[in-house]
């Protein structure tokens, strides 16, 4: 468990609390356990009436990957333990069925109806109470700027943010590895406007909530806290070892866990050189982001908006969407004058719209770009697409071109407005 991913150890151990638990209800120990507790489990977890919160495929798939892995070990070390889960298979993935898309007219009114205290009207709803409006905006802006997953977005750190440089509108971007899923850290690129809104946050919302930590002296009673030095590059960082001395380290190589304990000395004192910051100053956990889409959602609800909620991973969908669009309408003027068979050589050469979405989510295999993510364009004939390339209006030609695909939401105010 030591060389897996934060994350996965965390889901792990969910997926091992509910086997453990299953078994209690059958007044069952878990090393006397039998295949048919094992099916039954799986029975549980699907499909069973009687269990009013039963998941899809994907997320049985981990707890079927926990119990493997924990009864593999435990077998090895007892030859009386039977892996009770040796036959059962992994179930056949059925995330299309499951996936949401957002348009970019929808991605702002969520935004601003969720995070932003506005009424439907666009007003600022006098009654709003939102305390970290700035934090919460910018970390949605930049999830679906970057197209980054919610863990990978979250473990940011100060340094490794690129400096806003005039007359540029996008600024390239690296994942490091010990960030990213299965390690595989990649590049990734943010539009000028979120990266705005960040910085914005964190010489603002995040720099007042540094200076009251530092007056109350919070950081200075943290157990376990790292005080480091970052190179002027922003590419690597030293960091004291228990001998005395220290060690240069790449970002790279640094995982989440230890990202959160690492502090620089400023004029004012300790600060964090984790990005997103809670309200008392402290590195915000990556998991407790999805309490801030729980309660927005709650809050758009309560507006009488039936339907129209969002998670952090329908803001990667959606992201990928939106470069599809853009690729397609980039290609049509491109290649508009070109023959069948020059077409067909420029993306030889060149690659096509796939592969430019392929490389902004990061995805090391094209085919999960295609058969996940993007299902809304699978029948989609290019021609449709040329009608709309003159001007690139990709917001109004996305809300045109799915506005009867059942899983792409719009804006739910915007034929109204």
């Amino acid at each position: 468990m030591r060389v897996l991913a934060e994350t996965t150890n965390r889901d792990y151990a969910h997926s091992l609390a509910l086997w453990l638990n299953f078994l209690e209800t059958r007044h069952r120990r878990w090393w006397d356990a039998t295949e048919d507790d094992a099916e039954e489990f799986e029975f549980w977890r699907l499909t069973d009436p009687a269990n009013d919160s039963t998941v899809g495929t994907s997320t049985f798939s981990k707890d079927v990957a926990a119990c493997k892995k924990f009864y593999k070990w435990a077998a090895g070390r007892d030859r009386d333990v039977i892996d009770v889960f040796a036959e059962v298979k992994f179930p056949s993935a059925t995330r299309e069925a499951d996936v949401k898309w957002l348009d970019p007219a929808a991605i702002g009114r969520w935004r601003d109806l969720g995070l932003r205290g506005r009424n439907l009207d666009g007003r600022r709803d006098m009654s709003w109470r939102g305390r970290n409006e700035q934090r919460d905006a910018a970390f949605v802006d930049g999830l679906y700027g970057t197209g980054l997953r919610l863990s990978e977005w979250a473990s940011v750190v100060v340094p490794e943010l690129p400096r806003l440089e005039a007359g540029r509108s996008f600024f390239t971007c690296v994942l490091a590895d010990s960030c990213g899923k299965g390690g595989y850290g990649h590049r990734y690129w943010i539009p000028r406007r979120p990266l705005s809104g960040v910085w914005s946050y964190v010489e603002g919302a995040r720099a007042r909530a540094a200076r009251q930590a530092q007056a109350d002296g919070r950081y200075a009673e943290l157990p376990g806290v790292r005080i480091v030095n970052v190179h002027r590059s922003g590419r690597s960082v030293v960091i004291p070892g228990s001998d005395g001395g220290s060690v240069s380290r790449s970002w790279n190589l640094i995982r989440p866990a230890l990202r959160r304990k690492l502090f620089r000395e400023t004029s004012a004192g300790l600060e964090p050189v984790w990005l997103w910051l809670n309200e008392d100053g402290m590195p915000r956990d990556p998991h407790g982001w999805h309490h801030t889409f729980e309660v927005s959602n709650r809050r758009i609800a309560d507006l009488g908006l039936a339907n129209f909620t969002c998670t952090a991973h329908m803001h990667r969908h959606s992201h990928a969407l939106k470069w599809f669009s853009i690729g397609k309408l980039v290609y049509a003027v491109r290649l508009g004058h070109l023959s069948q068979e020059e077409v067909k050589d420029f993306r030889v050469q060149f690659g096509d719209t796939w592969g430019l979405v392929q490389t902004m989510l990061g995805h090391r295999r094209v085919e999960t770009t295609k058969n996940v993510y993007l299902a809304p364009f699978r029948n989609l004939e290019v021609e449709v697409l040329l009608a709309h390339a003159d001007g690139f209006p990709v917001g109004q030609f996305m809300a045109q071109a799915f506005a009867e695909h059942p899983q792409v939401i719009s804006d739910p105010l915007g034929s109204a407005r």
